[in-house]
């Protein structure tokens, strides 16, 4: 089972990942971890991205998809991957699909979570990362404060500055300009599961897997 997890920044694609990944016993591809992971292991790839970024250039899409072409092509992938972050936009699909047809495999399901921008800013705000292993926590849900230490590796958390409610307006505007089109990309292709993501994070797995299952059950029949 291949998946995408698709919607806006602090939708909680990351978590339900987690879920999923664990229910269905296959790997959870954070885009950018395994660009941190290629530039830390100094692969060609990722020296080629690590030159990019240092030149303060965005990564480009080519580099991204053979970053990507060298994750899908380790054996844990070959029962299923869950791509969190990526793609971004039209393009970026398109591409995704031509290296997916290239190693005889292609997308089962584009899961897209809703939520409205209001839920987007608190979520965020009360948004933690550390420093070191890059986990993601909550600050409510958590019992966390800036003062405490990642729960994982026992680190620095921070308050991350594109966590600030200025940043997180401005990359709204730029996932509706953006990232928002894919859902009709996916829609026409009869991909796309839509979920709510406001409410108990169990609760959205739950319905989650639900539709994953009614989407198997359609296509069987």
């Amino acid at each position: 089972m291949n998946i995408i997890l698709f919607g806006p920044p602090g939708v909680g694609k990351g978590t339900q990942a987690k879920l999923i990944a664990n229910e269905f016993n296959i790997p959870h591809i954070s885009t950018g971890d395994i660009l941190r992971n290629a530039i830390a292991n100094e692969t060609p790839i990722g020296l080629k991205a690590k030159s990019i970024m240092e030149r303060g250039e965005l990564v480009t899409d080519n580099v991204m998809i053979e970053i990507i072409k060298d994750t899908l092509s380790n054996p844990i992938c070959k029962n299923g991957f869950i791509i969190d972050g990526f793609p971004r936009t039209i393009p970026q699909a398109k591409g995704l699909e031509n290296l997916l047809s290239e190693i005889n495999t292609k997308i089962s399901f584009v899961i897209n979570f809703e939520i409205n921008e209001i839920e987007i800013i608190k979520r965020l705000q009360n948004r933690l990362s550390c420093i070191k292993c890059g986990s993601v926590f909550n600050s409510i849900i958590d019992s966390l404060n800036i003062s405490s230490n990642c729960p994982k590796c026992n680190s620095q958390l921070v308050h991350r500055n594109d966590d600030e409610s200025d940043t997180v307006k401005k990359r709204i505007q730029i996932y509706n300009a953006s990232t928002s089109p894919l859902k009709n990309f996916y829609l026409e292709k009869k991909l796309l599961v839509s979920i709510n993501g406001v409410g108990e994070i169990q609760k959205i797995f739950d319905n989650v897997i639900e539709k994953i299952k009614e989407k198997k059950y359609d296509r069987i029949n």
